[in-house]
């Protein structure tokens, strides 16, 4: 190790070499994603060689990981493989049976994972394979290859297992290796540094960045949320609805409607059990649920007893918080009325996916040169 590789960095001087922000810096420090030791004051350190292994070290966690996972099948499996993917929460999959849309969903924000049928591989297929697995911008993307010995097709063919390629030999008679396999690939240790008291996603970590890199929280109300929350309220006849951000203390409110409060902590969140799963979240009675029972939101002033929430997510598949209605008396809602808070709860996603779009392409013309455009990063 040479001197510059000792260098020992403050948190401020590593956010500079990343080009973040010091509030990101010190989430991918607390996170674990930059090994760090505390002074005797009670202060982070790094050394630089750490920070630089962030940027571009092969089998480092990246700094701005995904969520997504992409499934290419055949039309008739595509079933099988979301079935085995839908148990893991904290990942949103894409499928596909065309090989060239994939490679198009691949190319436009990189995902956690590739699942790629070994039976699919024709002339096309292994190309695809021989592409995913030269492509230096995936060095940090899992790929799983999948089918009835799909190690003796494909190895000779794109080379041996790396740790990011991995060769699972069928479906659906190993659901569990791929499960795993896809865990291992979106989860990321969490930031906490004691148990908080509130439960949390496996990649809340990674979750905590995506917000950070979101720009949302602590910023005025805009109509485009605004509209979505009386939207909500008015359509399903609630006198509070909410769009919730949750950082590592807060629950913090985008938009609220019927709601004098603009946070809480973040122990309080009823979204804290929405973000653990991928579908609508609903407690009809929280004063009779244990997990709310005791919540000051149920048992104190405010008295709320009715909660419904669906995730919002980011565009590389991190949940941010959700969009939520709230009653202060036991009901429920019909298919309906569910269907109506997961379609503003996509809307909400949506814009902020268009927002995400929007700063890339800001980036990208703010950095073109007269030699041409230079490349925006995949991860902004």
């Amino acid at each position: 190790m040479d001197a510059m590789d000792k260098e020992i960095l403050t948190t401020a001087e590593a956010a500079k070499i990343l080009g973040v922000s010091v509030r990101t810096a010190q989430l991918l420090i607390e996170g674990g994603s930059i090994a760090s030791w505390k002074t005797p004051g009670g202060h982070r350190r790094v050394y630089r060689r750490d920070v630089l292994a962030v940027i571009s070290g092969p089998g480092q966690t990246p700094m701005f990981a995904s969520a997504r996972v992409i499934v290419i099948a055949r039309p008739e499996r595509i079933a099988d493989y979301e079935a085995v993917l839908a148990k893991v929460n904290d990942c949103v999959v894409e499928s596909y049976t065309d090989l060239y849309a994939a490679l198009l969903a691949i190319g436009s924000r990189l995902p956690a994972a590739v699942v790629i049928e070994a039976e699919q591989s024709g002339t096309s297929g292994l190309g695809v394979l021989e592409s995913l697995h030269a492509d230096p911008a995936l060095g940090c993307t899992r790929i799983l290859i999948v089918g009835r010995s799909a190690a003796e097709r494909q190895s000779g063919a794109i080379g041996p297992d790396t740790g990011m390629t991995w060769f699972i030999d069928g479906l659906p008679a190993l659901p569990e290796a791929i499960e795993a396999a896809i865990r291992g690939a979106v989860e990321h240790p969490a930031p906490f540094a004691t148990p908080p008291s509130f439960p949390f996603p496996a990649n809340e970590s990674q979750r905590l960045l995506a917000l950070e890199r979101s720009g949302l929280v602590d910023t005025p109300p805009e109509d485009s949320f605004d509209r979505l929350t009386w939207l909500a309220a008015r359509s399903l006849d609630a006198p509070v609805a909410l769009l919730t951000l949750l950082t590592p203390t807060r629950q913090w409110f985008k938009s609220r409607y019927g709601l004098d409060l603009a946070e809480t902590p973040r122990g309080w969140a009823f979204c804290n059990h929405t973000i653990l799963q991928k579908s609508i979240m609903v407690a009809e009675n929280l004063a009779t649920d244990q997990r709310f029972a005791e919540n000051p939101a149920v048992s104190g002033e405010l008295g709320f007893r009715f909660y419904a929430g669906c995730p919002v997510v980011d565009p590389d598949g991190f949940t941010l918080g959700s969009l939520c209605v709230i009653d202060t008396r036991p009901r429920t809602l019909d298919d309906t009325q569910k269907q109506i808070l997961a379609n503003l709860a996509a809307l909400a996603s949506d814009e902020i996916k268009l927002r995400a779009t929007d700063r890339q392409l800001r980036w990208a013309i703010e950095h073109e040169t007269p030699k041409g455009r230079a490349a925006a990063p995949a991860q902004s």
